[in-house]
């Protein structure tokens, strides 16, 4: 394995960008990810590290909504419920599964998290129609419907706590399609929502014993650094930017799995 002190920077780099990435729109996974997979680990166990050295740039980005989920507290406790289920589920269904299975399915859960992002745009406009309609009919407020929401989150949060990348679009449309309209708020329980799923997650990965801490502990402080400037940032970094980097990165990193799975 690679043990250079510069590939220990090259990590500490993607953690911090992915960490940042995950606040703002998600994806991080499709940066830190294949790093890891680079510095030598087996499929399952990049993947654990992968969950538990993003975590805590998750945890840090809520302090940086916090204003925006007091606005919806009445669902942060069923939303959280349900990804502690979710992301338990699936983090378990991870570690009892094989090196060569997990390898197997990784170009086509790249290829589902770059498909997210690519039709992010239009869920984005939708949006943006959502709240000048409220803005403008504040009477109009529309109803959360929550049983539909809770149902679509615990298929989400089982692919969190599986795989998840990109799976921070797919929260935000459960989230604006079952009535949550403002994007700030659909944010701020999206980061609630992959944040507890993947907490169950790295539970699971530390007890059974799947995480390479002699890279993790780095990518964590670097993640959490990245994550807190994210957040606190989010309404001034372009996700024109964004979109289309994380686009091309996970579309390309299906690709390349497509085609070396069998060589890794």
């Amino acid at each position: 394995m690679h043990t250079t002190l510069g590939y220990y920077f090259f990590l500490a780099g993607a953690a911090l960008l992915g960490g940042l990435v995950n606040s703002v729109a998600g994806g991080g996974g499709f940066i830190a990810f294949p790093a890891l997979l680079k510095a030598g680990l087996l499929p399952i166990q990049a993947n654990a590290t992968n969950t538990v050295a993003l975590w805590p740039g998750q945890f840090t980005s809520i302090a940086g909504y916090r204003e925006d989920l007091k606005k919806n507290l009445r669902l942060v406790i069923p939303v959280m419920l349900v990804a502690v289920i979710g992301g338990l589920a699936g983090s378990l269904t991870l570690l009892h599964g094989s090196q060569h299975s997990f390898l197997r399915l990784v170009p086509y859960l790249f290829l589902l998290g770059a498909t997210s992002f690519a039709l992010s745009g239009p869920l984005r406009r939708r949006m943006q129609r959502q709240l000048t309609e409220s803005t403008q009919h504040p009477e109009r407020h529309r109803r959360v419907h929550l049983i539909p929401l809770l149902l679509s989150l615990l298929a989400i949060t089982y692919y969190i706590g599986y795989f998840g990348a990109g799976a921070g679009l797919l929260t935000m449309s459960a989230l604006s399609l079952c009535g949550v309209e403002r994007i700030a708020e659909i944010n701020a329980l999206k980061t609630v929502i992959t944040t507890t799923a993947n907490a169950v997650a790295c539970i699971t990965f530390i007890t059974g014993a799947a995480v390479e801490w002699r890279y993790c502990w780095m990518m964590m402080i670097s993640c959490a650094i990245g994550g807190y400037v994210g957040a606190r940032n989010a309404r001034r970094i372009s996700d024109r930017i964004l979109r289309p980097f994380i686009i091309a990165l996970g579309f390309g990193l299906a690709i390349f799995f497509f085609l070396h799975k069998g060589a890794l």
